[in-house]
């Protein structure tokens, strides 16, 4: 088995496997009895031809109008059989990838996966994998797998028509005699789709991995417009948008450029294909041809023969139909199958023998021992660090720019997966951490003010809370919605965590500079208040001010190497 089908099986089982196994299966139970039903009428088509050109040569009005309703009862159960198979295949479409981006999801968030994946850089625009890679697999297996079973069925059940249809051919063969070749047209139609399939890889393989980078290139331009977005204030500030219409430019250029190579491959292949088509729709008759000159068969043989053809050629030419559809899906593997690599790849990693782990206890206290914490390339940042954070202790971190103070609170929130020595931290505790940017989530304010944690409905406590961070005049807003991490300015956002803190009200609170867009009145009386309403709180913070030392019991000085 190629590492290719292995890919494929690994993103294919896992659902059918599920808990939705059953009705999955029954579904895909229906839309395959449905395609037979398809094949089915489609055969009785194929007898009707011959009844009605049949009619028509023989210029009998009774049989005529005898064949137009039976066609006419054909019809309406190929139209009844046609929409119901698609209404249930996406049916089991939405089903299989809603069941998909939950299991993508629920591997790329569990063990704060995403943070270590993005820590090494890995994969590109996981986003974009989640969000429409998830969404073109389901919909391109499912199309080409059942259109391959289609195909399958269409030819089995033609194959024997078109060989009894078709006689058998005489070649001369001088004075070696006559070859006599049984069933010829099944064989002329095998050749043709045979030199057809070969011809379309041969032009059409490049396109997998055109596919594969134009898929990367939307998602790295749309990444940009989105951040350019959610940092619009900033950069209007900076007053960058030529820089930024220079980067959104270079960006579109790999598009272009990679697009025009697909435009000029797919011209090649469709030169080809189109001519293929073409010549397909008169080839049967050119080799039907001389056993109805002949008078061997009537008008009616003659397209019933035609019908026969087109059906097994086109079944052959399965691969030629789809060619295109197959790189894209190729490309949508390749791509889905790293991402779940790299997710593996990443909890492995957690997993092995040596790797950093956070030892929980029950005694309430972090403690670090002879830890040394490093970069994601390997560079080591702090040494040698031993600390002890007993329950109810406030800390303050402080130290020149780059000596690793926001690692040190990362390492101490248990996150920071760079590093050796022994970690202990309090089992089951709640913890929260303050960033200097707070993050705000999509939607209501009492949405971002409770985050990550279901809104609480207690508007009361709320707007205590609020008039309690200065505030107030936020208290009449909670249920308006909006983009919060621009409607709020810096300090805004950071009063609103320290809201945040006072409402969650966790067992160790790490505050990474969280104060720093506050004049020092307001840093002082949010402090005060914090401590005042969570007096049994570890506070472990990292600052520069000396202003905050006075709400700390102890401070730690890392110097530049990044040493206590």
């Amino acid at each position: 088995m190629s590492q290719f089908t292995r890919n494929v099986w690994q993103l294919i089982a896992p659902y059918w496997r599920s808990p939705e196994k059953k009705t999955a299966c029954f579904l895909l139970a229906g839309i395959i009895s449905l395609n037979l039903g398809e094949v089915y009428i489609n055969v009785q088509l194929n007898k009707w031809n011959k009844e009605f050109y049949d009619a028509l040569q023989a210029v009998d009005k009774k049989e005529f109008f005898a064949a137009l309703a039976r066609f006419s009862w054909l019809a309406l159960s190929l139209i009844a059989v046609i929409v119901y198979k698609v209404y249930i295949n996406q049916l089991l479409q939405i089903r299989w990838r809603r069941w998909l981006t939950g299991s993508c999801l629920d591997r790329w968030l569990d063990r704060q996966t995403h943070y270590r994946m993005a820590l090494s850089g890995i994969p590109d625009n996981p986003d974009q994998r989640i969000s429409e890679d998830v969404g073109q697999f389901v919909d391109q297996t499912l199309g080409l797998s059942l259109g391959l079973l289609s195909s399958i069925v269409t030819l089995f059940s033609f194959l024997f028509i078109l060989w009894n249809l078709s006689g058998a051919m005489t070649i001369p063969l001088g004075s070696f005699g006559q070859a006599h070749i049984p069933g010829y047209m099944v064989w002329m139609a095998m050749l043709y789709a045979m030199a057809g399939t070969w011809v379309t890889s041969k032009l059409g393989w490049p396109l997998i991995n055109l596919n594969f980078l134009q898929q990367k290139f939307e998602a790295d331009f749309r990444f940009a417009l989105v951040r350019f977005r959610e940092n619009s204030e900033k950069i209007a500030l900076y007053r960058g948008e030529e820089q930024e219409k220079n980067n959104f430019l270079t960006r579109f250029t790999n598009i272009f450029d990679n697009f025009h190579q697909i435009m000029k491959r797919q011209k090649t292949l469709t030169w080809f294909t189109a001519g293929y088509y073409q010549i397909a729709t008169i080839f049967p008759f050119l080799v039907a041809a001389p056993r109805y000159f002949t008078r061997q068969v009537q008008l009616g043989g003659l397209m019933q023969t035609a019908s026969a053809f087109g059906q097994v050629q086109g079944s052959f030419s399965y691969i030629i139909n789809v060619y295109s559809n197959i790189a894209s899906w190729k490309a949508v593997v390749l791509r889905l199958s790293g991402f779940t690599a790299d997710m593996d790849e990443a909890v492995a990693r957690a997993d092995q023998p040596g790797s950093f782990k956070a030892v929980p206890t029950n005694d309430g206290t972090i403690r670090a021992e002879n830890m040394n914490v490093h970069l994601p390339g390997g560079e080591t940042l702090l040494n040698n660090i031993n600390l002890t954070i007993n329950k109810g202790d406030t800390l303050l971190i402080s130290g020149p720019s780059g000596s690793g103070k926001s690692t040190m609170l990362r390492i101490l929130a248990g996150i920071w997966p760079f590093a050796e020595g022994t970690l202990e931290v309090p089992k089951d505790a709640a913890t929260l951490f303050l960033p200097q940017s707070p993050y705000l989530p999509l939607g209501t304010l009492r949405d971002a003010l409770c985050y990550p944690f279901p809104p609480l409905k207690d508007d009361e406590k709320l707007r205590d809370i609020l008039k309690l961070c200065c505030l107030g005049h936020f208290s009449d807003r909670l249920n308006d919605t909006g983009n919060w991490g621009q409607v709020l300015s810096p300090g805004e956002q950071q009063r609103l965590a320290f809201a945040k803190a006072m409402l969650i009200r966790p067992d160790f609170i790490f505050m990474d500079e969280s104060t720093s867009a506050l004049d020092e009145a307001t840093e002082a009386a949010l402090y005060a208040e914090l401590r005042k309403q969570l007096p049994d709180a570890t506070l472990v913070s990292v600052g520069h001010r000396k202003t905050l030392q006075v709400w700390h019991d102890r401070l730690l000085k890392l110097a530049e190497s990044g040493s206590p």
